[in-house]
């Protein structure tokens, strides 16, 4: 049957729509390199679409055959009443998944104990005990002995229900790592599976509702007074100076850095990879090395180190009071290490032309828009290079 469409029309159409060549053939297009094929019909009084295939793979006359060959199928007669076919193949795949399902499958406690294992030498000692801690306590009694089918986001809901209010914080990394863990065991090529616990709007509305939180401001040094502090900083003592140097350089969290280790540490590329798990937005991290950071990481890299970059004395990690008695011993205790983030964003947008987004995806804030997120990858990482190098320029400046 001839229809509407040529084969250079569906070579050089690029404006996304739904093409018609008749007799239920559509050709879809959602961008310049994806269209595809799709037989539309009405089935009980609905609409149906049955996807035929890529126009890659699958040419025009092909595409009318394979609408021809479904339309037989959708037709009914005297003798059949005709199929679904679209309804056909999801009971195929139903199928498929319940004959998998049947494989003894391990339960989500089994799962989170090998994503565990498998991370345990990556990890400083306190990350590997709230890891452990906090599932144990709030995930396996619910959905401990559950294989990952099993698990609904009712059963997220109900385990995170006393908590979500009264301790948000731990909420929150337990959802983040459960979703983690939901999320390495599952098949990455199943576009139907949805990740119980990813908090999506019906969770959210779902669970108790927050009352917001005041915000608090943590004292902050001036950034006019920041070049003097550093060069006082730098004539300091000890590792734990070396790590408050570190972290003003980069505009890490205090966790971030106090749990950094050497493997997060990318040096041909000069950036360090912090993976999401140890983010408060739980989202991997990247962030820009400048010459003195890696001057810092030099310095530390003594051939005798062990897992940890910074490590007290005894070879464990620091404590998060560390970098305020650094501070205190020199003078500047009314300032916090959490402050110097704010010194950054000042300076930054006091300072300097950088769009708003390149200043808070160095700050790994929450992304508000994908703009923001868009200078946590690629080129766009280099937007941040740029302001970082400038940061520490000013930092350093005489």
């Amino acid at each position: 049957m001839a229809g509407k469409l040529k084969p250079l029309d569906v070579e050089r159409e690029t404006k996304s729509g739904k093409y018609t060549d008749g007799g239920g053939l559509y050709l879809i297009v959602t961008s310049p390199t994806s269209k595809n094929w799709a037989y539309r019909y009405w089935k009980d009084g609905k609409e149906r679409w049955h996807g035929l295939g890529s126009f890659k793979h699958i040419s025009l006359k092909d595409a009318r055959l394979a609408r021809d060959a479904a339309r037989l199928k959708v037709k009914s007669d005297r003798s059949t009443p005709g199929i679904d076919i679209v309804q056909e193949r999801r009971a195929a795949r139903d199928e498929v998944k319940a004959i998998e399902a049947a494989v003894v499958l391990s339960t989500f406690e089994e799962c989170a104990e090998t994503y565990i294992r498998a991370n345990w030498s990556t990890w400083s000692e306190k990350h590997r005990d709230q890891w452990l801690s906090s599932l144990k306590r709030y995930a396996y009694p619910t959905i401990g002995k559950l294989t990952i089918p099993e698990i609904k986001p009712s059963h997220i809901h109900d385990l995170l229900k006393p908590i979500w209010v009264e301790k948000r914080e731990t909420a929150n990394r337990v959802r983040g790592r459960i979703e983690t863990i939901i999320a390495k065991n599952v098949n990455i090529d199943d576009a139907d599976f949805r990740n119980p616990a990813e908090l999506t709007k019906q969770l959210r509305e779902k669970l108790p509702k927050r009352p917001k939180r005041a915000v608090r401001h943590h004292p902050a040094l001036p950034y006019a007074e920041a070049p003097a502090f550093m060069r006082a900083l730098a004539d300091a003592a000890g590792t734990a100076a070396q790590m408050l140097r570190f972290v003003i350089f980069t505009t890490c969290r205090t966790n971030e850095a106090i749990e950094a280790g050497w493997i997060e540490i990318d040096r041909p590329e000069s950036v360090w990879k912090i993976p999401g798990h140890r983010m408060k937005m739980d989202q991997d991290h990247h962030v820009p090395l400048t010459a003195p950071a890696l001057a810092i990481l030099d310095q530390m890299r003594d051939g005798s180190q062990g897992e940890l970059i910074f490590t007290n004395p005894d070879g464990a990690a620091f404590s998060e009071n560390a970098m305020l008695a650094v501070l205190d011993r020199l003078g500047y205790g009314q300032a916090t290490v959490h402050g110097f983030r704010s010194t950054f964003a000042t300076w930054a947008e006091e300072c300097t032309d950088y769009p708003d987004g390149v200043r808070e995806a160095a700050l790994a804030h929450k992304y508000k828009s994908e703009t923001t997120a868009a200078y946590q990858r690629g080129q766009k990482l280099e937007k941040r290079r740029l302001l970082m190098n400038d940061w520490a320029s000013f930092l350093t400046a005489v």
